[in-house]
């Protein structure tokens, strides 16, 4: 009798095993369907560097500032607000529309010191995931309150811009914003599209240093963008990335948004400290919304946390923190001032000898595109054949669209650089 239970049981086990087999199987068919998901244009750029062991490779493809030893910088009034942040604040939660002080502090830049909006409280505005989860918060607000509207995106723009409207789906459509022959703006073609799209359209607009074009209108035609938006009762998004990086001033790189709201729009802005503060991994930003009210102000802010609830619950505490110190202290705020000043001199300061260096090899083609353009990218104009010559020829990596990261340019490497895309677009 022993013996036929130890057998019984072990048929059992082994029946328990064989079903358990089964049953993966049948788990795992779940998923024969997915694909691996394309790379990034942009990542896929920087793991193709890392695997090239040339010691001669560079790498303008990054979006990111670097030294002129190509390092990644921490600012030094961010090291100082982490030593004053440090052991001094608890690990509690923030609150669905996160730091209030952080908040308070990034409206001032974007809106003003003074501003009257500020002052009646009729702005709207929430932390957000850098200046991606912004734009994807705003974007999710639009297709649950506007959801027969559609977004009005600029050619070319970032690529994730596509992706976030594409996700929260909102209809896309595009206005012309880039004029490949001269390498600047085709603003008459972009007015036509603002004139003859639907009264009361959504466009996204780039505050400054459009990426990746590096092309921004003038301030008379910014004005001119105003009053055809007010013309036909559309809304305005702002994208703002880079305010401080692009001129060195953030009064000036925020003259277009001043001009709206001069001119009595109601806009929308997101706003991110990746790039005027280094602050790439602790995703701090923040969207604003400018309201007829404060009453208003108060439901619109109700219902994008209210969206943020699901996404992420609340906002990380570390990197707003941060730059509610740095923003809060004069002191603090000058340094900021004086080192986002210096980021930007050393990007202007490359766009020149990049120009040199091409003229001074002779080079039949015009390069006044570079020193005209502004923020941390270059518009080229390299085809992607070109492109993929730089990579193959001379171990010099950048997105297949010609766009040249100003970062990632030295004064150890622009003249290789120089070079190379003479010989390419020479020869071609």
């Amino acid at each position: 009798m022993a013996l036929w239970n130890a057998v019984a049981s072990r048929l059992a086990r082994q029946r328990s095993w064989t079903a358990g087999v089964g049953s993966s199987r049948a788990l795992s068919s779940w998923w024969h369907s997915v694909e691996p998901a394309p790379k990034d244009p942009i990542l896929g750029v920087t793991e193709a560097f890392l695997a090239d062991p040339s010691p001669d490779k560079v790498n303008v493809g990054v979006g990111a500032y670097r030294d002129d030893n190509g390092k990644p910088v921490v600012l030094e009034c961010v090291r100082e607000a982490e030593r004053r942040i440090a052991g001094s604040m608890n690990m509690e939660y923030l609150p669905m529309g996160g730091s209030v002080k952080m908040v308070e502090e990034t409206l001032k830049l974007a809106y003003g010191d003074n501003s009257e909006f500020i002052k009646d409280k009729r702005v709207a505005a929430v932390q957000a995931l850098s200046g991606t989860g912004a734009c994807r918060l705003f974007a999710e607000f639009q297709k649950r309150f506007r959801p027969e509207s559609q977004i009005y995106i600029p050619v070319p723009t970032w690529s994730n811009h596509h992706n976030i409207w594409r996700d929260a789906q909102v209809p896309q459509r595009t206005y012309h914003y880039y004029h490949a022959e001269s390498r600047g703006l085709d603003f008459a073609s972009l007015m036509d599209d603002v004139k003859n799209a639907p009264s009361g359209s959504f466009f996204l607009l780039h505050a400054c240093a459009h990426n990746p074009t590096g092309v921004d209108p003038s301030e008379e035609q910014w004005r001119e963008i105003s009053q055809q938006f007010k013309a036909k009762g559309h809304f305005a998004l702002f994208d703002m990335a880079y305010q401080g990086f692009a001129s060195g001033d953030p009064e000036r790189d925020a003259k277009s948004i001043r001009i709206f709201l001069e001119d009595g729009h109601f806009i929308g802005i997101a706003q991110s400290y990746a790039k005027n503060m280094g602050l790439y991994g602790q995703r701090v930003g923040c969207l604003s919304v400018l309201c007829e009210d404060e009453k208003q102000a108060v439901a619109v802010k109700s219902q994008l946390q209210m969206i943020a609830r699901p996404m992420y619950s609340n906002p990380p505490v570390h990197g707003a923190l941060i730059v509610s110190t740095i923003l809060g202290d004069p002191e603090l705020k000058q340094l900021w001032l004086k080192e986002v000043k210096g980021m930007a001199d050393r990007i202007i300061g490359m766009r020149t000898a990049l120009r040199e260096n091409l003229e001074n090899l002779g080079s039949s083609l015009s390069w006044k595109h570079i020193t005209e353009q502004i923020g941390m990218f270059c518009y080229s104009g390299m085809t992607p054949e070109q492109v993929d010559r730089l990579t193959k020829e001379f171990h010099i990596y950048m997105t297949r669209n010609g766009r040249i990261s100003m970062a990632g340019v030295t004064t150890g490497n622009v003249r290789y650089l120089a070079n190379a895309i003479h010989v390419v677009t020479e020869s071609t």
